[in-house]
């Protein structure tokens, strides 16, 4: 069965990842033009925006000789994967070492448990410190007693700023430098935290509980990836609410970045049951591709292994959304809008409406694993298609907009699952108004794009 993957930002300009790290005992033989040969084939087979690059038109060349001249003029796969690209493509990706990447989409990859944003000081120095987002159990972070909200600005001893935080984040281990941060002015401390990254796999659903507000049951769930292992937990996680008896849902993607398609399609009935078998998004290929290759997403009622949906059957949902929001959290949001009232709560999100598929040096249509040349490593995932949700809405290309807006406060957090968390308390607040008040907060700073491993939407059943 072919997957297909929706990425999050991983291209922008300020962006980290920690995941991959180089095969350096895989010995890579294939010459440049033979991984460059592959990389133009997947492309002119399904990239979505085929039509902005003429190169990858059908006829571009008048012979095959023509055609293996241009593509072995590159003096690198990396250089010639972006001339091929579109400029209107943000999330197209390469990778040398596909095995690291199979291991990144399996939910596998070295961490120290500090779910993290960087932040511009607002004194326009370049600078810039670090904070918290949320601290993932039994890793290095939790055992040293970080938790969210605590505010860092050195690595190594090193300032953190615009330039350098990339490479002083990235080794398996550092130190970081504590400072407070009171909104204004930060502070450094005398206190700082060693970590160590380790193989590490995450558990998605990091929150579930039922709020009594007012007398209202309202569930929380907070969901950081799609990962399609864990669709059973998930799953485990509403049946919990539904024996609660909740009412009203906030369900938490602040720092989701994606995941699988089908999970995203199944989390939408589990917050909905009664729209089964009906649209839940259609697909937008490339000219060459869409008659054969397109199909509608439909909601369903059974998870991938068959197991019923425990299904809320709301008629509104409340999501917390940040600019990390992205890929299958926005699938959600904009596939659920025809359907039910979906109220946005926070910020907007990053807008990501494509998706993508790992391609290997093998034979056409299907660029299989099982085929894959042995003689290098490089994957890549190119954009296939674009969803649109059963209105038509797509190319939210600015992000899906909140309708509450609430900006980040670094220097007071809040506790996730507190009811006065602020974005949480925005949420209830719309929901029943009066118990719990909001602290709405203007932001000064500029936050980097900045992305602590890969996360991924995942498409099955082409």
């Amino acid at each position: 069965m072919k997957k297909y993957f929706i990425i999050p930002v991983l291209l922008l300009t300020l962006t980290f990842t920690s995941c991959f790290d180089d095969m350096d005992d895989v010995e890579q033989v294939a010459t440049t033009a033979q991984i460059n040969d592959f990389i133009y084939r997947g492309l002119n087979f399904f990239y979505l925006y085929k039509a902005d690059t003429g190169e990858l038109a059908n006829d571009a060349f008048t012979s095959t000789q023509a055609k293996n001249q241009f593509i072995s003029s590159f003096d690198s796969p990396e250089s010639f994967f972006s001339f091929l690209k579109s400029d209107q493509d943000r999330f197209s990706l390469l990778f040398d070492d596909y095995i690291a990447l199979e291991n990144a989409l399996g939910g596998i990859s070295l961490n120290n448990g500090m779910d993290f944003g960087l932040v511009l000081y607002p004194d326009a120095s370049g600078n810039v410190f670090g904070y918290v987002r949320l601290v993932l159990p039994n890793t290095s972070a939790s055992d040293a007693g970080l938790e969210r909200g605590v505010i860092f600005n050195t690595v190594d001893g090193t300032q953190l700023n615009a330039d350098n935080f990339n490479d002083l984040l990235t080794p398996d281990t550092y130190t970081i430098g504590l400072a407070t941060y009171d909104g204004t002015t930060l502070t450094p401390s005398s206190e700082s935290v060693t970590l160590i990254k380790t193989q590490y796999t995450e558990d998605p659903v990091y929150i579930t509980k039922t709020l009594d507000v007012g007398g209202t049951k309202v569930g929380y769930i907070m969901y950081n990836s799609f990962t399609a292992s864990f669709d059973e937990t998930l799953n485990g996680a509403f049946g919990q609410l539904q024996a609660e008896g909740v009412t009203e849902l906030v369900l938490d993607l602040r720092y989701n970045g994606g995941g699988s398609v089908r999970t995203a399609t199944d989390l939408s009935g589990m917050i909905t049951g009664q729209f089964t078998g009906q649209v839940f998004y259609t697909e937008q290929w490339n000219d060459d591709r869409q008659a054969a290759y397109a199909n509608n997403g439909l909601f369903t009622n059974v998870t991938r292994n068959d197991s019923p949906l425990n299904s809320l059957n709301l008629s509104r949902v409340h999501v917390l959304t940040t600019r990390r929001t992205a890929s299958a959290s926005e699938l959600v949001i904009n596939g659920l809008a025809p359907y039910i009232d979906v109220v946005q709560v926070g910020t907007n999100t990053t807008g990501k409406f494509q998706a993508s598929t790992i391609l290997y040096d093998a034979p056409a249509p299907g660029f299989s694993r099982s085929e894959a040349n042995p003689a290098h490593t490089y994957a890549m995932l190119p954009l296939i298609f674009k969803t649109a949700n059963a209105a038509g809405n797509t190319d939210y290309v600015d992000g899906l907009l909140p309708d509450i807006e609430l900006e980040i406060d670094y220097s007071n957090l809040g506790q996730l699952g507190n009811v006065n968390e602020p974005l949480l308390a925005a949420a209830l607040n719309n929901i029943l108004p009066g118990p719990i008040t909001p602290r709405r907060s203007a932001t000064l700073e500029k936050e980097l794009d900045v992305n602590n491993g890969l996360e991924i939407m995942v498409v099955e059943g082409f």
